[in-house]
Parts: C-alpha cells; structure tokens; sequence
C-alpha cells in the first residue's frame, strides 16, 4: 500500500506540473501572435510599398523569416517599389545574388486542369499581378498528395489535393511558403495574358 501510495503522489504531482507549464505557455503563445499580428498591420516592413499582402499570407511564418533574413526581404520590397513594373521587360533579375532574384513574365493564363499544385523548399515565393488577373490557389502541403516528388534541381514538387481559389489581381500580392502548395496562372476566363512577377527569396529553417 505504501508503494502505492508514493506512486500515485509522483503520479499527481508529475501531472500538476505539466498542467502548470501548459498553462504558462498558452499565454506566451497568445501574446506572441497578437505580437505579431500588430507588427504585420503596421506595415512599417513594406518600406512604403503601396501594394498590399493578401488575406492568405501566413503571419506567423512571415514574420519569422523576415526577422532570419530582414536585409533580403526588404530588398525584395524595395525591388517592387522602386521599379516601374509595368514597363518592367520580362525576363529575369538579380536582387541580391542566388538569395532574392526575380522574373517577369507575361503568358496567356491557363484553364484550372493545365496547371498544378505546387511548393518549394529552398525558396519562398513573391507572386504579384502587375497587370491582368489570374487565379491562384492555396493548400497547406500537409493536406496534399504528392504526385510528383521533390525534384532539388528545380526546387519543385507537385501534389493534388482541394484549396482555396483566390483572385489575383493588381492591388495585392501572394506569399508561399514551403508549408504552402500553391497553384498559379489560373484562368479567370478567355485565357487572357496576365504580366507578373515572381520574386524568390531564400527560405531559412
């Protein structure tokens, strides 16, 4: 009986811990993403950038990865306001070496069968509608398939899977994160030509 005893006192005492610790890291928690969603409205980090993030951008990936690598994105930012896009010729550009280049492109847009889900690993994407509209896709990569494994070379793999269908269009521009299976160029009808930019930026763990 005493051994049992000792044995339910470690039990409730093991338990009373843990309950304490999840319950001082749940706030924690909370006071980080409000943290980070107030950080995020304020804009500060788009340096004047009159061009706004869409509704789908992960905040709290975001503002990891801007406080990893701040010189690249707002080198990146800098890029999309300094630049008058729309005259912009395609083709592709350096920003800060392999770290945070950019290519603009002007195609006809696709119906919803010839594109794919898609990510990336060492890179993040920019994706923004200089002028034109397409649609573009959002899945988190943990809820789709994979159809075709990740090829290192193009820094691509692709996936089926259902998401959320956004319309692009000039006055916002998309992020995608690794975590993010993304599917672009998406007709909004006629398969009219769209001008863009993709800008990528080096993803760090």
């Amino acid at each position: 009986m005493k051994k049992v005893f000792i044995l339910l006192l470690l039990f409730f005492f093991a338990s009373s811990i843990f309950v304490s610790s999840n319950a001082q890291s749940a706030p924690d928690t909370r006071k980080s993403q409000h943290k980070e969603k107030k950080w995020f409205k304020k804009k500060e980090w788009l340096g004047g950038l009159k061009i706004q993030p869409h509704s789908s951008v992960n905040v709290h990936e975001f503002a990891r990865q801007y406080q990893l690598n701040k010189a690249y994105w707002d080198k990146a930012f800098a890029f999309l306001k300094e630049k008058d896009l729309k005259t912009l010729p395609n083709g592709k550009y350096t920003i800060e070496g392999d770290q945070v280049f950019a290519s603009v492109t002007e195609n006809p847009t696709k119906n919803y069968d010839s594109t794919q889900w898609e990510s990336h690993k060492k890179y993040i994407d920019i994706q923004y509608v200089i002028a034109g509209e397409e649609r573009m896709g959002v899945n988190p990569v943990a809820q789709s398939t994979v159809t075709k494994s990740y090829n290192e070379a193009k820094d691509v793999a692709n996936y089926s899977g259902e998401g959320k269908i956004y319309s692009a269009t000039p006055e916002y521009f998309f992020i995608f994160f690794p975590t993010d299976a993304h599917r672009p160029n998406i007709t909004p009808g006629g398969n009219k030509p769209d001008k863009k930019i993709t800008i990528k930026v080096r993803y760090t763990e």
